[in-house]
């Protein structure tokens, strides 16, 4: 089970910090989900300069479910 950091009732930059925080600790084939109500433009840039991967899905309740993973070195 992944670990997962709702963010839907949090203020900026909390969801943010806790993000990076969860994803120092991220191990290979672990998963961090991450819920929201908007794309996180800066997190996905982090992201990808950092060699993550993701995925997002966008629920029924305008949920962003985003699942991040350590990329393939």
């Amino acid at each position: 089970m992944p670990a997962v950091i709702d963010g839907r009732d949090m203020v900026p930059p909390e969801p943010l910090e806790l993000t990076l925080a969860a994803l120092d600790t991220l191990v290979a084939d672990e998963e961090l989900l991450l819920l929201l109500y908007c794309q996180p433009r800066p997190l996905f840039g982090i992201l990808e300069s950092e060699g993550y991967v993701w995925r997002e899905d966008l629920r029924a309740d305008g949920t962003r479910e985003i699942r991040i993973r350590k990329g393939k070195s």
